[in-house]
Order: structure tokens, then sequence, then C-alpha cells
């Protein structure tokens, strides 16, 4: 059987400023990627189906027959038992939300409004439908993920300078070098991928994955429900944050209940509110309704999209929105919402593309990757797609 997840439109739309440079697929929650979730759940590969301007970067494969899977759900066992018995012609619904369905050949906006035979799921199903889902969830999703990636292996031996806490394991891969460390595994287990560098006076409390090539500063105090994405530098203290990977907070400031995209940087001593004064709910930006909306959380911190960076001594206001590609700065809070392609603070000024390109091509060579050919593409794409979202 052929597999394609694709976008649900007002989702997509929904995780925006995360979206403008990947499908929904592709959001990080946990250790894996959704999309990785899938492709190892139904041990077989996945293709992605979402806007035409992703798809240079990510192609999807057709066959005669095909099982689309909406790219927001994450999966379980008896949810990927369902989906791969799916008849012909047919489409999975809970509650009247499509969970997947099987047809011939479609293209995405077809996608949104296919018709077949009804077939109702009774169990409840869990999504990535709003920013705050993805650090809300990511502790539960380390753990089950967890399992899937280090089923029938063995870890490599920690070294005896570190210290263990608590029943749940630490797994470690090849070539990762862990020394001086304090984990805590009570809460949830922890993983460190190929060639991490966890440097020493390091605490951390599971759930906690930190993937390949990523390092975690001396002295870091880093909270469960974290993640850090390959070649991810991280250091101060971080709570139940999720970083998608290629992103910096290499110095002290608190990071808590915040998501960080691809090619950030946060200035030395950047701090984020998690929690109003008044303890009330936490409202953010939402780009599906141009407004900002109650997320029901008491606790929300930073949502930042990809190629944004701030100044050191940053301050970020409880449940702020940084769009992509903005250069922020100044000594005052943060609007809380700060659109894309932006320069500045309070005050802000339109953040010129060719000034943007060039920044993001000196990021990019410091990781070893060149801003060239589909990644030069796409950046232009985001750049005049922002530009009729955020007018």
């Amino acid at each position: 059987m052929n597999y394609i997840v694709f976008d649900e439109k007002s989702i997509k739309t929904s995780l925006l400023p995360l979206t403008y440079f990947r499908p929904v697929s592709h959001i990080r929650c946990g250790i894996l990627t959704l999309k990785e979730k899938w492709t190892q759940n139904l041990a077989n590969p996945v293709s992605v189906l979402s806007e035409d301007y992703l798809s240079g970067k990510f192609p999807v494969h057709f066959e005669d027959d095909n099982i689309y899977i909406n790219s927001a759900l994450l999966p379980d066992d008896e949810l990927v038992t369902a989906i791969k018995n799916l008849p012909e012609n047919s489409q999975l619904i809970y509650k009247d939300k499509v969970l997947a369905f099987r047809t011939g050949r479609l293209s995405w906006e077809a996608c949104q409004s296919f018709i077949g035979d009804k077939i109702d799921y009774q169990k409840p199903v869990s999504r990535i439908e709003k920013l705050y889902d993805i650090f809300s969830k990511n502790a539960g999703q380390i753990t089950a993920d967890f399992d899937l990636v280090t089923r029938n292996r063995h870890s490599k031996i920690l070294s005896q300078t570190n210290v263990k806490i608590g029943q749940h394991p630490v797994f470690v891969e090849e070539g990762a070098v862990v020394e001086a460390a304090i984990f805590n595994t009570d809460d949830g287990p922890v993983y460190i991928g190929k060639n991490v560098k966890i440097l020493e006076g390091s605490m951390i409390r599971g759930p906690f994955a930190a993937l390949d090539n990523s390092v975690v500063k001396m002295g870091a105090k880093i909270y469960g429900g974290t993640t850090l994405g390959p070649n991810t530098k991280a250091g101060g203290e971080i709570k139940e944050t999720v970083f998608f990977g290629n992103a910096n907070k290499g110095h002290d400031g608190y990071l808590g209940d915040s998501v960080i995209a691809e090619w950030c940087n946060l200035g030395a001593d950047t701090n984020n509110s998690n929690l109003k004064n008044n303890y009330s709910n936490v409202k953010l930006w939402d780009y599906s309704l141009n407004d900002f909306i109650d997320t029901g959380l008491q606790f929300c911190g930073l949502i930042m999209g990809d190629h944004s960076k701030c100044g050191i001594a940053t301050m970020f206001n409880t449940g702020t929105v940084v769009g992509v590609s903005s250069n922020i700065f100044g000594a005052d809070y943060q609007p809380k919402f700060f659109p894309s392609f932006k320069w500045g603070g309070q005050q802000y000024t339109d953040y010129r593309y060719d000034k943007a390109v060039e920044v993001a091509k000196a990021v990019m060579k410091r990781r070893h990757k060149k801003f060239e050919g589909i990644e030069a593409d796409l950046f232009e794409k985001v750049y005049k797609l922002v530009i009729q979202i955020e007018k």
C-alpha cells in the first residue's frame, strides 16, 4: 500500500508561522516528526502532500491506490490498524473530522473535500492542531517515541562520571559524549542521539530528547518535556520546549513552554515569561483568525518561526508569537505578535529581503548547509507568501 500524509488546510494555517517552511507532517513533537512517527508505525515509506510551493523540498509519491492520512494525527496502534484496513473509496471519520481516506491520485486541493463511504472511528484521537499542542504534548510523545526508536536495541553504556536517578532508562547512541551530568528519570526516559555532547554540570530531567549532533552546554538546567532537534545548542534553563533543529540557545536565560523552529538564535540572557502575573489563561496569536485566542493554558511561552533571531537580554512576554526571518532587539518587552520579515523591537520596520538572504546564507554555512537550489527557492516563495498573508 502507498501511504501519503496530507495537510488539512485549516490546521496548516493555524500552525503558522511554523508551517511556512514545512508541511504539518514535518513538525517535531517528541523525538520524531509527525511523518517519521507514521513511517515507523506503518513500517512503510510515507510521502507528503501539501501546498504546491512546498513540493520541491517535500515531494509526493502517488500510486493508483493510496491511503491519505491527515498529517496532524498522532498515531497509536488501534488507529494504525484501522487506517491499514480502509476499503477503497472510503474515509475514516471521528466526530466529523477526516482522519484518513483511500482513493487514487488527488491534488492537495481535492484532498480538502474528498467524499467517500464513511467509517466511524470510535476511539478519541490526538492531533497537533494549535501551536501550543506541540509543547504541551511533547512529554508524552517523547515517551511514546522512545519505545519506537529504542525497541530491541542496546544503549551505549553511560560513563561512571554521570549520575542517574529514577526507574526510566537513559538511551545513549554511538558517538555521543556524556560526562559529569545528572539525569533524573523519575518522570520519563532520556534519549541521547548520535554524536550528541552533554557537557559537564548539566542537570537533565526526563522525558528528554537530544537528537543527533546537538550540544547541551555546561551547567544547563533542563526540565522534562524538552526536545533538542538535530544540531541544536542549548544552555541556561529550559522547560517543556521543542527545538525543531539547527537552532541556538547557547547561553543563560530562561525558556519555557515554547517552540523554536529551525535556524533561530536566541541572544545571551534572553528570557521569556510563560505565566501571567494574574495567573489567568494565556492568549496566543492565531493566523487563521488574525487575532489572539484563549489557549486555555496557564503556562505558554514563545513560538518562534524559522530564521528569526533576537539580541542579547531580549524579553519576551507570556504567549509571544514571532514570525519567520525577523530580527528582534531592544530593552523593552517585545510585542506579543511580531510579524515575519521585520527588524527592530516595539517599533519595527521591514527587513530588507536581500539582507535576510545574506543572514540565512551565513547561518546555514555554519552548519555546513548551502543556501541554494531548493532552499533558496523556498525562502523566496515564503517571502512572497508572507506578503499575502501578513498584510
